[in-house]
């Protein structure tokens, strides 16, 4: 039987077309070369991934003009072993377990094999599965570099303040929560509308859930007094009701595009400081501190090991199919998605 070190192909999921999730070739099985690792790389075998709303936002939009000539492979969180390493890989070897996130600018994970810069990876969480552990790495890193990278809250600190999660039941809302409760001691108010995101959010720790329908009407004791506030779901949506929430020096955090103009100015006779967050940004430029997102993850893996942070996953599915994966990204465009939905290869 040949091994994995010998083969020379690898299955993968891919589309070419930008395409409604219930067209057929909306994502499709193919073969394709096994990768090499480069320099830095990681190339890992792949066990299990989850999926994200950037998996379905980049399928809807890659290729809406024209059909690209090779299939493109998207995916950006996944749990593996080391395979093989390149030249000047200093923190991993081949048979390590890892997680990790990915960089938008390489092909993703939905395929056997992955090459992965080795300094956006961290060592598998010991005490969870595959899944469990596929399940935290996009989410966990954006929600820390919003909390302590770009509204800059320091561990510890926030004794008689609050921050605003808006959309405390998704995937970055669920981590979000979790930090803060164990690295901060900020109150933690999450949005959440339905019965099952009210209960999500309890089991993630929230102090106090409010309904982000009627966001104003629900804290219209916290006007102008809400310290900071993440905003996982609306920008735009919810632009209004932030700018009135929002206390005079307090900082907003943002990691969806806002869809229509929005008054920057609201914010000024607060002295408000607004910030944008995209996990990709140290992978995309090398920034400099890109190492940081390895650090991210090892202080992680020790936080689930010390059973202070959970995995946040809700849902399993099996295998590398092209309808598998159809199905989940069908759940995640519909908006119901609780927690994580993760597929184990």
């Amino acid at each position: 039987m040949t091994s994995n070190l010998k083969r020379k192909k690898m299955k993968a999921i891919g589309f070419k077309k930008s395409l409604s999730i219930d067209q057929d070739q909306s994502l499709f099985e193919f073969e394709t070369k096994k990768p090499e690792p480069g320099k830095r790389d990681l190339l890992v075998r792949i066990k299990a991934i989850s999926v994200n709303p950037v998996d379905y936002k980049v399928r809807q939009s890659a290729a809406q003009d024209e059909e690209l000539d090779d299939p493109k492979i998207i995916g950006w969180d996944a749990a593996g072993i080391v395979e093989e390493i390149g030249d000047g890989v200093k923190h991993f070897k081949p048979g390590d377990e890892v997680y990790y996130s990915g960089d938008i600018t390489r092909p993703g994970c939905y395929a056997e094999f992955q090459n992965i810069d080795e300094r956006i990876v961290g060592n598998k969480p010991e005490n969870l599965n595959w899944q469990e552990a596929a399940a935290l790495p996009l989410t966990t890193l954006t929600a820390w570099e919003c909390i302590f990278d770009r509204l800059r809250i320091r561990e510890n600190s926030g004794e008689g303040k609050k921050i605003l999660i808006i959309g405390g039941a998704g995937g970055v809302g669920s981590i979000a929560i979790q930090l803060l409760k164990n690295l901060t001691r900020l109150k933690v108010i999450a949005t959440a509308s339905r019965e099952a995101t009210r209960n999500w959010c309890e089991k993630m720790g929230a102090d106090e859930i409010v309904n982000h329908h009627d966001l104003l009407e629900q804290m219209a004791d916290h006007k102008d007094n809400v310290d900071y506030i993440l905003n996982f779901a609306d920008t735009s949506g919810t632009w209004d009701a932030m700018t009135e929430l929002i206390a005079p020096q307090g900082g907003i955090c943002c990691v969806v595009n806002t869809t229509e103009n929005v008054d920057l100015n609201a914010l000024k006779n607060k002295s408000v400081s607004f910030h944008w967050e995209l996990m990709f940004t140290r992978s995309m430029f090398e920034t400099e501190d890109m190492i940081a997102q390895q650090k991210i993850l090892q202080r992680v893996k020790e936080l689930v090991e010390d059973k202070k942070i959970f995995s946040t996953m809700k849902k399993q599915f099996e295998g590398l199919d092209a309808d598998v994966f159809k199905k989940v990204h069908k759940l995640q465009e519909s908006g119901k998605s609780v927690g994580k939905n993760v597929i184990r290869y």
